[in-house]
């Protein structure tokens, strides 16, 4: 998968190209990040703007809308095939798993960091590209929602993941819409705190009834807006999938 970013501060990604899941990814060729610095569509003066102040008075200042259209027609051109503009913006649709696993099934995703007030709004008049929000907040640039985005949808890409069932059972995701149940690692006691008997004992059908039912319990308290009506709800509809679990460990058949 190709994502292709531009923005006024390219350094910005350095650090993060560089670490975890996400370098590995590149350096297996499964993912591409190429960045585009939106001044090098600027007039060729001196200080090469981009941005000027908007029409009808107001503070600070907008992202000229003839490099950004330049820039991002010059980008696409460059290869082959269909590339799916996305502008971050806080007036954008919130992004969520279900969005990450729909740009996880493109083969190529532009993003456009904005800086300042944001684009003129002609960008999006021109460009139609989908606006996106990752929450409601503002940053001082759409550098860090890009982020956020390529972190989301790389995990979905196949091979990124050691272990392809993590995006299915984590939360939100296409295999459990809810919370993910709690989790445990040694040692079994620490300051009077246990790891739940249920864990230890082998029984595989046990452990997958146990953790729906977290799963269940930790969304109705925290994210009950995710169980839709809770009354309707039954835990069998939670459950993990039992023959997955029989797969994944023989010995409990």
């Amino acid at each position: 998968m190709r994502f292709d970013i531009i923005t006024l501060f390219p350094a910005i990604f350095d650090g993060y190209l560089t670490q975890g899941l996400l370098s590995k990814a590149i350096q297996r060729d499964l993912v591409e990040i190429h960045r585009h610095n939106l001044r090098d569509w600027a007039p060729p003066t001196p200080h090469r703007p981009v941005d000027d102040k908007p029409f009808g008075g107001g503070p600070g200042m907008l992202i000229q809308v003839e490099p950004t259209v330049r820039c991002v027609e010059a980008v696409e051109a460059s290869l082959p095939g269909e590339s799916n503009r996305v502008v971050l913006t806080p007036q954008g649709k919130r992004f969520d798993q279900p969005m990450a696993e729909d740009f996880a099934n493109r083969d190529r995703l532009l993003l456009l960091c904005g800086r300042y007030e944001g684009f003129d709004q002609r960008v999006m008049d021109i460009l139609q590209p989908q606006e996106v929000s990752i929450g409601d907040f503002v940053l001082n640039g759409g550098e860090v929602a890009a982020m956020v985005i390529i972190d989301a949808v790389i995990r979905l890409v196949p091979g990124v993941l050691g272990d392809e069932q993590s995006n299915i059972d984590d939360s939100f995701s296409r295999g459990n819409r809810l919370l993910e149940f709690p989790q445990y690692t040694r040692p079994r006691e620490f300051r009077g705190h246990t790891v739940p008997d249920v864990l230890l004992g082998g029984d595989h059908a046990a452990i997958a009834r146990w953790r729906a039912e977290q799963s269940r319990r930790r969304t109705l308290q925290r994210r009950r807006d995710l169980l839709g009506d809770p009354q309707n709800l039954e835990i069998d509809n939670l459950e993990i999938d039992l023959n997955q679990t029989k797969r994944n460990h023989p010995k409990s058949e």
